[in-house]
C-alpha cells in the first residue's frame, strides 16, 4: 500500500464525531456559530440537524457519513488548497468529499460570506 492509499484509508475510517467538535471550536473561535456550521454541512450533505446528531451519536465513519449523504450538485465548485492538497485535484472521491467539508469549514472560520461559501450560482 502506498502513502496515498494509507492516507485515504485513514480518512475513510476516521469518525465524523471525532472531527465535529474540532470544526465547532474552529468556527466559534472566529465568531461564527454552530448554526452556521450546520448550514454549511447541510448544504454539502443534505443532512438536517437531527440526521447530523444521529450520525455523531452512531460515531459514523466518514465513509458511512458520505455514503448516506446527498452531495450538493455544486460541490465541484469548491476549489483551493486545504491541508496542503488542492481539492479539485484529489483523485479519491471520499477523500475529496472530506476535503470539501474541510474547505467549507475553513472558509466559514475565515469570515467568508455565507453566499460565497454555499456556491449557488
Amino acid at each position: 500500500m502506498n502513502k496515498i492509499d494509507i492516507h485515504n484509508e485513514r480518512i475513510a475510517k476516521m469518525t465524523f464525531a471525532s472531527v465535529y467538535p474540532l470544526y465547532l471550536v474552529k468556527v466559534e473561535k472566529k465568531g461564527r456559530t454552530k448554526e452556521e456550521l450546520h448550514q454549511v454541512v447541510a448544504w454539502l450533505t443534505g443532512f438536517n440537524d437531527e440526521k447530523l446528531k444521529e450520525l455523531i451519536e452512531q460515531k459514523s465513519t466518514f465513509e458511512t457519513f458520505f455514503q448516506v449523504a446527498s452531495l450538493n450538485p455544486n460541490a465541484h465548485l469548491i476549489t483551493g488548497v486545504i491541508c496542503g492538497y488542492r481539492v479539485e485535484e484529489i483523485e479519491n472521491p471520499l477523500t475529496q468529499q472530506v476535503r470539501y467539508l474541510d474547505k467549507l469549514v475553513d472558509e466559514l472560520a475565515k469570515g467568508r460570506k455565507m453566499e460565497k461559501i454555499l456556491r449557488n450560482p
